[in-house]
């Protein structure tokens, strides 16, 4: 018992160290998401959207992209997307007017990366009518380039993800596609036999992710036949590259909502091969096929490969797969404190990253149900869900983290991502709520432990560099990420990579692994830095 009091004690204690405050309004952010909502229920309405860290004026500090919906019927106010300028003092300002991205559309998703490696910044946003590719002219303003780069998607677009996937030193681009729907083809659902109630994405068929390979020069050709991922049974809400059999080629993992989730394995040819079902990673424990949402990839037990996690519907849990290193997963969190703790909640955003900067990688989950009248049929599933935080102890264990009354507030949220937008050198969080504001929650350790921040700069390889590895070794031991874009639901982190250090306050080496093949060390950097690497031509 004594044992047990001082674990708990421990635990109390830890948490106290934990603090994320709200500080949306005190940073100027005013968002308010609009899905539209009419009494009509309708299908989207329940998705939400999501949001974006990233440079866009090329100043070195993290600015914010939240992506709206829209009214259903014109209204004298347009519902736009909001751009919010970092200020460099903990504000931001709102400079949309006239960004070029102050356009309304049934926004869903957002993925960046310098498409044409010109140093700046691109933005991609999918949507229900057809997605925007915006081209980043300079000084935060851009330029639609849908039509002239060869984008044509219509078709409920959601998440999106930059990757190299031939590996030719231009970011190609992946696009999830959710359900054949419109207004003219909605349908009634009903939960009590009389009123109706959203529909679930059964009710509707499918729609085939989109495959387009950069061809240089701004323009993009739909490969999604010819590299065999155009499933049209798909019903695709997120997306995480990562390298699973650790061959150095990108391969993706597709989030499905009430199918099968998708393993597609880079052939290194143009080609993918589907491998969900043999990799374990298609269904749940139970064999049916889950209400898929977000995910993410990384190494979370210093294993040296990348895991999965997903998150799920309510009563589902998260998916916490394990890779084996031998072409298969398995899911840990049935049996594991994930499982109890994430089974009532309907995660949305969700990812890996490390909010106390102590080497090991933690998970963020974004939750809120669909349908506000959900309480009346399950009085244990909440409309409205809090945040969850969970700790990783290492050896795969993962605890509840009580991050402050600010961070508990239930919310309906959706996308999400993280950035250390204050350069303090711990990572901040961004919350996308359907319907309803936008929340920034600004990292508070109570004591800083160490950290390194790594921002690369690529030549052969892609400008952003994205797939690129990075390795950090300290005299506790090696950590490893990848820059990627994607993950989450809907939304993109900063693509800046930050290691935490604990208590380490010598950094032994830092060795980056460009797309390219090209591999650099950078000996004894200093700690608590943001160390920028170009990659060596």
């Amino acid at each position: 018992m004594r044992v047990c009091l001082c674990l708990a004690l421990f635990a109390l204690l830890a948490d106290a160290q934990v603090r994320y405050t709200d500080v949306t309004q005190q940073a100027g952010i005013r968002f308010v998401h609009n899905n539209g909502k009419s009494g009509k229920k309708w299908l989207p309405e329940t998705l939400g959207s999501g949001c974006a860290f990233f440079d866009a004026d090329g100043d070195g500090w993290q600015d914010i992209l939240l992506i709206n919906g829209k009214s259903w019927t014109a209204k004298p106010v347009k519902s736009l997307h909001k751009l919010y300028r970092n200020n460099r003092n903990g504000t931001f300002t709102d400079i949309t007017a006239g960004s070029g991205l102050d356009v309304e559309m049934y926004g869903m998703g957002v993925a960046i990366a310098d498409y044409d490696n010109d140093g700046r910044e691109d933005v991609y946003i999918t949507a229900l009518e057809g997605d925007r590719l915006f081209h980043n002219e300079g000084a935060a303003k851009f330029r639609d380039a849908t039509q002239a780069a060869g984008i044509q998607n219509a078709n409920f677009g959601t998440s999106a993800a930059w990757f190299d996937y031939n590996k030719d030193g231009l970011v190609d681009l992946f696009v999830a596609n959710y359900v054949q729907w419109s207004p003219k083809q909605d349908l009634f659902c009903s939960l009590d036999g009389s009123a109706k109630s959203y529909c679930t994405p059964e009710s509707y068929k499918g729609v085939a992710p989109k495959l387009y390979r950069n061809t240089g020069g701004g323009k993009f050709q739909d490969v999604s036949q010819q590299a065999g991922v155009a499933d049209g049974r798909s019903k695709s809400l997120g997306i995480a590259v990562l390298d699973f059999d650790m061959d150095t080629w990108p391969d993706l993992f597709v989030a499905n909502d009430t199918q099968p989730n998708k393993l597609y394995r880079n052939n290194r040819n143009g080609t993918f091969t589907e491998t969900g079902l043999t990799a374990g990673v298609a269904f749940g424990e139970d064999g049916t096929a889950r209400g898929a949402m977000g995910t993410d990839a990384a190494d979370y037990d210093g294993s040296g490969r990348p895991h999965l996690l997903v998150g799920n519907f309510s009563n589902q849990m998260l998916g916490l797969y394990h890779n084996e290193g031998n072409g298969l997963f398995v899911d840990e969190a049935p049996r594991s404190t994930i499982g109890r703790l994430s089974l009532l909640n309907l995660t949305f955003g969700t990812f890996f990253f490390d909010f106390d900067l102590d080497g090991l990688l933690d998970i963020f989950c974004a939750n809120g149900h669909l349908d506000a009248e959900i309480e009346r049929v399950q009085p244990k599933v909440k409309f409205r869900q809090p945040p969850m935080l969970l700790r990783n102890a290492g050896k795969g264990q993962f605890s509840a983290v009580h991050a402050g009354a600010d961070f508990a507030k239930p919310l309906v949220a959706r996308g999400a991502a993280y950035a250390d937008y204050d350069k303090d050198g711990d990572l901040d969080l961004l919350i996308a709520n359907n319907d309803g504001p936008a929340v920034l929650l600004r990292n508070d350790l109570a004591q800083k432990p160490h950290w390194l921040r790594v921002k690369l700069t690529g030549a052969k390889s892609n400008r952003s560099g994205i797939g690129a590895t990075v390795r950090v070794e300290t005299a506790a031991g090696r950590q490893w990420r990848t820059v990627h874009s994607g993950s989450s639901y809907c939304s993109q982190s900063e693509l800046g990579l930050t290691f935490g250090l604990g208590q380490q306050t010598q950094v032994k080496s830092v060795e980056v692994r460009w797309p390219s093949g090209i591999v650099q060390t950078i000996a004894n950097p200093k700690a608590d830095q943001t160390l920028e690497v170009t990659e060596k031509q």
